[in-house]
């Protein structure tokens, strides 16, 4: 079975953890157990987020050295080996050493006239105060939405069109191997307005979930699982009244208004596989991820009905 999976930004940095590289191994060493699980069954694609290390590069950047700017592709690029070595590395601590794994610099197309460019919605880097979201807006000219109790800065976020790099992920796929692929999205990328096949990197974030669900349904995957934090989706989440989603049909799906900034992308994404595929899609916790595979957990997404299972 082929199955690709995209891990949140839980399995890199946990909220209000310091960012630095030994936190970071930490947990991506505690996703590669749960990939490793179901490693060798398995056919296995691994897309990862990069949120909040794209915003502090772009940080640093800033900070350090106004004058030298780096947009958004090169740092996605940046953020792309950086964590497709930690994630190669550990998890070929715990397969097989015959098992090969490699980690595919992705690049994905998308349209310069997408409206996103004039409405950023993604969330990138840390999260600030009133008082320093107040200073970074006047200082540096900074889109900041709030993100629960505090805010954060926001790039435009515009749909996946294309990726580039499907013949080697399917040759690597064909030759046994783990792939690491469309990283924080993919490296965002078009075609230059007014020149014919000029390809040019795009001042964007592409958002992990609907990159991943465009690359599984590429793939023709038999599962495509988003793993992050919660055990599932849920209606009313935080409320007395929340309940959990079992499972359902995308349809059932479009019933509820999921928030912008957690689940509604990972619906959007469920949805639009499903819709591609007739295959099954999931979302749940890291940990869960064996049962998510034989349905046993998680929040499933598959078929046509508009029925809907709380539980």
């Amino acid at each position: 079975m082929l199955i690709v999976t995209a891990l949140g930004g839980n399995a890199l940095l946990r909220r209000d953890e310091e960012m630095t590289a030994e936190n970071q191994r930490a947990n991506v060493r505690v996703a590669c157990e749960a990939l490793a699980a179901i490693a060798a069954d398995n056919k296995l694609v691994v897309t990862h987020g990069n949120g909040p290390q794209v915003g502090l590069l772009d940080l640093w950047q800033t900070a350090y050295a106004p004058s030298t700017h780096f947009p958004f592709d090169v740092l996605g690029a940046e953020t792309e080996g950086m964590i497709g070595y930690m994630i190669e590395q550990e998890l070929g601590n715990l397969v097989p050493f015959e098992r090969p794994i490699a980690t595919l610099l992705t690049m994905i197309e998308v349209d310069p006239a997408d409206p996103a460019f004039s409405a950023p919605s993604k969330f990138i880097g840390p999260r600030y105060g009133q008082e320093a979201a107040t200073a970074l807006r006047a200082e540096k000219g900074w889109v900041l939405k709030k993100d629960g109790e505090h805010w954060r800065r926001v790039v435009p976020s515009p749909d996946p069109r294309r990726i580039f790099e499907l013949r080697p992920v399917r040759w690597l796929l064909d030759h046994d191997t783990i792939v690491i692929a469309a990283g924080g999205g993919g490296i965002p990328t078009m075609y230059q307005p007014g020149e014919e096949r000029k390809l040019v990197g795009a001042e964007c974030v592409i958002d992990k979930d609907l990159a991943s669900g465009l690359l599984a349904s590429e793939l023709s995957a038999d599962l495509f699982v988003m793993l992050t934090d919660a055990d599932g989706v849920y209606v009313d989440w935080g409320q007395p009244t929340q309940r959990r989603i079992r499972r359902a049909s995308p349809r059932a799906m479009e019933r509820f208004d999921f928030a912008a900034g957690s689940m509604r992308p990972k619906v959007d994404a469920a949805r639009r596989f499903v819709e591609a595929t007739g295959r099954r899609a999931a979302i749940g916790a890291l940990t869960d991820l064996p049962s998510i595979v034989r349905d046993e957990a998680g929040t499933s997404i598959s078929g046509d009905e508009k029925d809907i299972l709380f539980g």
